[in-house]
């Protein structure tokens, strides 16, 4: 049974090797995978082996550095500001190109399934309008406004109580509202170009997708009441196709290994950085940081005990490490648990904040607010190498999260449009 996926992709840092894991195993399992993506995750498609096509009208980021980032995030204060600047820049400023773009493919390719990222608003109005099923990953904690999840980026707890739900409710409100007032108008402009009826919010855009695909463990999540075609599918735990480039040699010693990585894209982590580096100069540790495609590693100033890489395969370095001390990408957080290493999280926005407060509540490591001086990083890593009840809390949780990584549950999910769509349950062979 081989099918034809269109996989319509936007760049998005450390989304990015989840998503495009995702196609590899398709394409392991004899799928033909065309995969629409930025120039930035361009050797990543490449090296999964799925078929390339750039996109012309949508935007289309080169790199990941800081010119390459439209959105700025890290200089947005407040709530109004970021929900304009992703409306623009992320969600509905390009929708028409992106619904242009993956409506030509879909009609001289016929896929059976259009898989598209959170973001890609306008790939799902082009697969709905044409009547193409279309699901959605969601390489994170689950995103959408749900009863019994806090706000997403809030890093709240799960309400307790009726204050604690009129808590949650009235969130829910204000951040509905406030998405609607920057994107609906415009959704619903571009549903309307192609002939689509408008929506009464938009994160309805979401929701009429066949399945949306939560790529990390149900244990990791909080729990709450889902839509039906929430499936959580279990973490794609795979490297990114740049992290191996330079190979990795452990530095010589005995001391305790403490890896630090701080997101694949700019965040103005440097001065977090630098405080971290300080802490592990001044303890008998040894320290590895990786600064990823985004960073100069002579932005950075290191002691003779750490050392400042541009890139290593974090499961290679982790085998090594009694800790990792991170922004809280959740690729960085399920790499981590998975490994049953405790995290020191000083989370910079975006998803962070939630994905730490769920390290923290199991037991798995501790926060900072990312101005934390050095001393109060030094302290916080010499408490979680000292106590070992948080090796103990990440190896519970690790052990779910290896579970759910290696489950089949995601390909057989998407497999199911091929056996709906063709008479007796064949699927197709193009």
């Amino acid at each position: 049974m081989r099918g034809t996926y269109l996989f319509a992709l936007t760049e998005g840092g450390g989304t990015v090797p989840p998503e495009i894991g995702v196609a590899r195993r398709l394409i392991e399992r004899g799928h033909r995978v065309i995969v629409l993506a930025e120039d930035a995750s361009a050797d990543d498609v490449r090296a999964a082996g799925a078929e390339l096509v750039g996109w012309k009208k949508a935007p289309n980021r080169r790199g990941r550095s800081r010119d390459d980032d439209p959105l700025h995030d890290w200089e947005l204060r407040d709530p109004i500001s970021l929900a304009r600047g992703m409306a623009e820049h992320m969600l509905v400023g390009p929708a028409p190109g992106q619904a242009d773009d993956v409506a030509s493919l879909i009609a001289r390719e016929l896929p059976d399934l259009v898989v598209t990222s959170f973001p890609a608003w306008g790939a799902m109005v082009a697969a709905e309008a044409s009547g193409t099923p279309f699901d959605v990953l969601m390489p994170n904690v689950y995103p959408l406004p749900a009863p019994g999840l806090p706000q997403l980026g809030t890093g709240m707890r799960p309400a307790r109580g009726p204050l604690g739900r009129a808590r949650d409710r009235a969130a829910t409100a204000v951040s509905t509202r406030l998405l609607d007032r920057f994107t609906l108008e415009r959704l619903t402009a571009v549903r309307r170009d192609h002939g689509l009826a408008p929506l009464s919010h938009s994160w309805d855009q979401v929701r009429r997708a066949r399945r949306q695909l939560v790529l990390t463990s149900r244990a990791f999540d909080f729990q709450a009441t889902l839509p039906p075609g929430v499936r959580y599918c279990g973490p794609i735990l795979d490297e990114p196709a740049w992290a191996g480039a330079d190979g990795w040699t452990a530095p010589p010693g005995h001391d305790p290994l403490v890896l630090v990585a701080m997101s694949s894209t700019f965040q103005d982590q440097v001065a977090c950085l630098q405080r971290v580096v300080d802490a592990l100069g001044r303890m008998p540790v040894r320290g590895v940081v990786t600064t990823g495609p985004a960073l100069d590693t002579r932005e950075l100033h290191a002691p003779a005990n750490v050392s400042v890489v541009p890139a290593a395969p974090h499961r290679e370095v982790m085998r090594e490490a009694a800790l990792v001390v991170t922004h809280g990408g959740h690729g960085t957080v399920m790499k981590a648990l998975a490994a049953d290493l405790p995290l020191l999280l000083l989370p910079h926005g975006r998803d962070q904040a939630d994905n730490a407060v769920r390290v923290t509540s199991r037991g798995a490591g501790l926060t900072l607010r990312r101005g934390a001086p050095s001393r109060r990083i030094a302290a916080a890593v010499r408490r979680l190498l000292d106590d070992p009840s948080y090796a103990r809390g990440a190896a519970r949780l690790g052990a779910l999260v290896r579970r759910d990584a290696s489950g089949d549950g995601l390909v057989t999910e998407l497999e199911q449009t091929l056996a709906q769509a063709s008479p007796g349950g064949a699927g197709t062979d193009r």
